[in-house]
């Protein structure tokens, strides 16, 4: 049976699920009382008129931060504005990765988007040569993913199609925010093209069903809305496919997550290669 990296409950999402009635219900009783009622709205309109005359300022702080993150190589964007990058989640997630897989860590591929950005940081690792492959098409990158592009370290392509590589070139493949955007039908080839490149393993990050869609910018760069799929569909999934859990890996990853207090905002499946 699988395991995973299971997002942690909300809270706050349980109360207001389990509250609707009870919250029409304190609605009316809200109602009978009018001059509660009318001292409410005044407090509410004077946060509301605060609020807007600070929006610029607040609006103004969120740009740095972006532009902050940005120059130091990570794209935060789909984050703040979609819902979870799990490009990102894996980023965060690389020195777990690290003490999961040790040695297996010696040679990666990554395929997703903002491939760029997890290659030089895989790269600044000891020991560890990495490439990636960005299944969409680069609008605006920066001098430094031109010249990874240029060496051929990242490589533009479409991985509904066979990968530009000899079965085994890598020792353990990662994947983030890509194999979401695919139908069944291209999963089909794309998961055992994934699997035929890696010798060792692969480690894949897709997000939880609900979570995030695409923006309409997005659609023309993906073809289509993410489907966000459920554990138990890529658990079937996998077994279709005859990939197998790599239990040593997901205990590793549990295990070092717990001790830096991680919890990741997306699935995370560690497989094995196919023999």
């Amino acid at each position: 049976m699988f395991t995973m990296s299971r997002r942690p409950v909300n809270p706050s999402r349980r109360l207001v699920d389990s509250g609707n009635v009870s919250f029409g219900a304190s609605l009316e009783s809200k109602t009978r009382s009018s001059p509660l009622l009318s001292i409410g709205l005044v407090i509410l309109g004077a946060i509301l008129l605060f609020a807007y005359s600070y929006s610029s300022g607040l609006q103004h702080i969120f740009d740095l931060i972006i532009q902050l993150y940005r120059t130091r190589g990570i794209d935060v964007s789909s984050k703040f504005e979609g819902g979870a990058s799990c490009t990102l989640e894996l980023q965060q997630a690389l020195p777990i990765l690290k003490k999961a897989y040790g040695d297996s860590m010696r040679s990666v591929l990554h395929v997703g988007p903002d491939t760029c950005s997890v290659v030089s940081k895989l790269l600044k690792e000891e020991d560890t040569e990495a490439w990636g492959v960005e299944p969409y098409d680069i609008d605006e990158v920066d001098d430094h993913c031109r010249k990874l592009v240029k060496k051929g370290i990242v490589r533009v392509a479409d991985i509904k199609f066979p990968l530009p590589y000899r079965a085994k070139s890598f020792s353990l493949v990662m994947v983030s925010d890509a194999l979401d955007y695919l139908s069944p039908r291209y999963l089909n080839k794309t998961l055992p093209e994934l699997a035929r490149v890696a010798s060792e393993g692969l480690v894949i990050f897709t997000g939880y069903p609900g979570q995030h869609r695409a923006k309409v910018a997005e659609l023309s760069k993906f073809g289509r809305p993410a489907k966000l799929r459920s554990s138990s569909w890529w658990i079937r999934y996998f077994v279709q496919t005859s990939l197998e859990e790599n239990e040593a890996a997901t205990k590793k990853f549990e295990q070092a997550s717990a001790k830096r207090s991680y919890k990741p905002a997306c699935q995370v499946f560690h497989l094995k290669a196919y023999p």
